[in-house]
């Protein structure tokens, strides 16, 4: 009798924890702790300011950006003047050797991008920020970059929309 009069109060004690902190609005079960006035994020294409330019990286990167926060956000999403904004530019997409042999050849390449971005909040200003995100993934140098480009972009981009979400409306 006891157990099962335990066993019910820790059930109702966690219901109530539970409800609590969905109901108070700031914190979710998706990791997200938005503001309960916040109703709206615009997510602005980026610009791709970079010396060399892949012509799909600005676009796919604001699309998966955008898919995010549909995803794990119930914001809505806009083209512009959100509660929220988001817009930022591709500033460097560069390839480089990271590893070499004993020839001093080399044998692994990194390609890299940058990005900047541009963050405000306008019913809670103190959240706002301009910020570098940076993200990298590695290929045999034996491979063109052509070849593996569109992969390696996607590896990088979903590494740059955790990071850009995470900070945007996580606050990690």
């Amino acid at each position: 009798m006891i157990n099962k009069m335990r066993k019910i109060r820790n059930i109702v004690l966690s219901l109530l924890l539970c409800f609590s902190l969905y109901g108070c609005g700031i914190y979710s079960f998706s990791g997200t702790s938005i503001q309960p006035d916040v109703k709206t994020i615009a997510v602005e294409y980026f610009q791709n300011n970079a010396l060399k330019v892949n012509p799909t990286l600005a676009a796919n990167l604001t699309d998966a950006l955008i898919d995010q926060y549909r995803r794990l956000t119930s914001l809505d999403i806009l083209t512009e003047n959100g509660d929220m904004n988001v817009s930022g530019e591709i500033t460097s997409y560069d390839t480089r050797p990271t590893a070499v042999t004993a020839d001093e050849v080399a044998s692994q390449n990194r390609l890299t991008v940058n990005v900047k971005i541009y963050f405000t909040n306008r019913l809670h200003p103190e959240e706002d920020f301009e910020k570098s995100f940076s993200a990298y993934a590695d290929y045999d140098s034996n491979q063109l970059l052509d070849a593996v480009e569109g992969s390696l972009c996607d590896e990088i981009i979903d590494i740059l929309v955790e990071d850009i979400f995470n900070a945007t409306v996580a606050n990690w």
